[in-house]
């Protein structure tokens, strides 16, 4: 009976070590690299060091690999996530700002023109011909001291927080001055410490209090857009 190869040996070594071969095969796997006695002719045949070799460097892996536990994930893995996905998709949402601003620039905003230049032009002629048929204007309406003009920009506005908020624990007393981004949920999706200690401690507690603020989004127009604001957090010292 002809034996298998050395290659084909060393290919069901994985399949062996998980018990997915049949038994006839992991008896050739075992009499290939331990060797055996021919009970036909009666003569020993010795163990392929090559692939007992190769075999013990898989066990040897399979054991290391079996005592590993499990890798404990960072505990502001879930600001992480929440960050990257927030700033996906206000990427999204300025991708799609910009079409909008492109398709202002380069269709409405010309017909626009030509079409307030039109009404212009009618407006003048009419005037001047209310002019000439004298023709009085109605006097113009006081202005109230408490109007209000229409404001086309609104910056983020801090509303509340659902944890908790605190005090930074730091090495020293000092303020922390966070520049928080907030996409068009109100949600934070980056932070930069601008002023005050950046140590990693420091950055932990902050993404904490980072991770409940709720904010209202800025505003182009009335629409929701991202937006930056500016946090300060005091600062506490645990020494002396």
């Amino acid at each position: 009976m002809s034996q298998p190869s050395c290659a084909n040996i060393q290919a069901s070594f994985s399949a062996y070590l998980d018990g997915a071969i049949t038994g006839h095969e992991m008896q050739q796997v075992a009499r290939h690299i331990e060797g055996f006695e021919d009970q036909t002719t009666g003569t020993s045949i010795a163990a392929c060091e090559a692939c007992a070799g190769e075999f013990a460097a898989w066990r040897q892996t399979l054991k290391a690999v079996a005592t590993l536990r499990p890798a404990k994930a960072p505990a502001d893995l879930s600001l992480r996530l929440r960050l990257a996905i927030s700033h996906e998709n206000a990427l999204r949402s300025s991708r799609l700002l910009d079409r909008l601003s492109l398709t202002w620039d380069n269709a409405i905003r010309p017909m626009l023109m030509q079409v307030s230049a039109g009404f212009a032009g009618s407006i003048a002629l009419v005037g001047s011909t209310a002019l000439l048929l004298g023709v009085v204007a109605a006097p113009p309406q006081a202005v109230q001291a408490n109007d209000e003009p229409l404001v086309a920009i609104i910056p983020a506005h801090y509303l509340y927080s659902t944890v908790a908020p605190g005090a930074i624990v730091t090495e020293h007393d000092s303020a922390i001055t966070v520049e928080v981004a907030v996409d068009n949920t109100g949600r934070v999706y980056d932070y930069k410490i601008v002023s005050g200690p950046k140590d990693d401690a420091v950055r932990t507690q902050v993404a904490n209090q980072l991770l409940g603020s709720v904010f209202r989004p800025a505003s182009v127009f009335g629409v929701p857009v991202s937006g930056r604001a500016v946090f300060t957090f005091s600062g506490i010292s645990v020494h002396g």
